[in-house]
């Protein structure tokens, strides 16, 4: 449940006393939860850090243990944070506010995050006992743990890392959870085989897929659902967005790939193209300056520099068709939709509006006419128009 309270920088996620009320509606938006078997997790909107693999840990010591499960965090400057007091069994006796607690409590190190997992019968049962009797007439989402003690029921600590459960409340805040983020993914795709020259400058989205023996130069960007495929290497500057990028592919530098976007293996895209919802074949190339959009580009094609798909008309996005082993001629203008069969060529310059058919010549240009003499005449008369220098 998502808590409007502000914080400061650096806050963790529930380290105050969250509402109970919060959580409350949740049983009314699942008919029937209360007789129901099953456990449920509380999470925060705010914190966005917490690991998959730390709600498992919660789920499986609450299945082992039973009871509750709170999960908390060891941190060196505890100050203003709910403090995890343990009673000699090791159980949770009571989670306790900074202003409430003595001395003694307050140099306990381990402090509360707010998520709790519990059997979902017990913890709605425990909320509805909440009552607000408290300074601030609030009905604190932390006193199920010291109702639960009171009525037998257990409450057990996973320790998670302090930097996942940081509460996000502000602009600074989302950029310090982003570089937290952004650092984890460096070091996972490291870990899973994956080369990054310079990790700082390479950024992962929370989807990016990359496997091993993927080589990544400086300062490229993955937004959502970017998928790379092994052996391939990304050269520096790129950008991509919901792309697939195909075995032993070279990409770059300075190229961006946008949404639809896929490479087969062995495609060689470099620097200063631009693909768009475009599927290029096993082996094909567009090694630079050119804009690849709407398009299907057949294995081993090559488009030549300065190759322009020219997909909109102003109201509609059109396709076109590449065949395999076609040669497009740098320069050249495909008018979408149009076809380009296999093996066909496209004259340097053209501006393509009708269908090549395969193993066929395309051009479409002017016919050059030479005027002997014309150069020179030209530079005489504008001269002697300028006058002496």
């Amino acid at each position: 449940m998502e808590d409007d309270e502000p914080s400061t920088c650096g806050d963790h996620s529930g380290s105050g006393p969250r509402h109970a009320d919060e959580v409350r509606p949740a049983e009314s938006a699942s008919p029937g939860r209360r007789q129901a078997d099953g456990d449920v997790v509380i999470l925060y909107g705010d914190g966005p850090l917490i690991q998959a693999k730390r709600i498992e840990e919660l789920f499986a010591v609450r299945a082992a243990k039973g009871g509750q499960t709170i999960l908390a965090f060891k941190t060196k400057n505890p100050f203003g944070y709910g403090r995890i007091v343990s009673g000699s069994d090791g159980a949770v006796e009571r989670i306790v506010e900074e202003k409430d607690a003595t001395d003694a409590e307050r140099s306990i190190s381990i402090c509360n995050s707010g998520v709790i997992c519990a059997d979902a019968k017990s913890l709605f049962g425990l909320l509805a006992q909440v009552k607000n009797d408290n300074a601030k007439g609030e009905y604190y989402l932390t006193d199920v743990v010291r109702l639960g003690r009171a009525a037998g029921v257990v409450s057990n600590v996973v320790i998670g890392e302090e930097t996942e459960t940081l509460g996000v409340n502000s602009r600074a805040e989302l950029a310090q959870a982003e570089a937290l983020f952004q650092n984890r993914a460096r070091l996972a795709a490291m870990e899973a085989g994956v080369t990054l020259i310079d990790p700082a400058s390479v950024f992962f989205s929370y989807d990016t897929d990359i496997e091993p023996d993927v080589v990544i130069e400086p300062n490229v960007f993955f937004g959502p659902g970017v998928t790379v495929r092994r052996g391939a290497r990304i050269h520096a500057y790129c950008h991509f967005d919901r792309t697939e990028v195909g075995e032993r592919a070279e990409i770059g530098p300075f190229a961006r790939f946008r949404p639809g976007t896929k490479l087969a293996s062995k495609v060689k895209i470099g620097n200063f193209v631009e693909v768009k919802n475009a599927i290029m074949g096993e082996g094909s190339k567009a090694s630079h300056l050119a804009y690849v959009g709407d398009v299907d580009v057949g294995a081993r094609a090559n488009l030549g520099a300065g190759t322009i798909v020219c997909n909109y008309d102003g109201f509609e996005k059109h396709r076109s068709t590449i065949g395999e082993d076609a040669f497009i001629g740098s320069d050249t203008a495909l008018v979408s939709p149009v076809t380009i069969g296999d093996r066909a060529y496209t004259g340097t310059g053209s501006v393509i509006t009708k269908d090549v058919p395969d193993g066929a010549l395309g051009v479409a240009r002017g016919r050059q006419v030479n005027l002997e003499g014309w150069a020179d005449k030209n530079r005489a008369k504008k001269q002697k128009q300028k006058g002496p220098t």
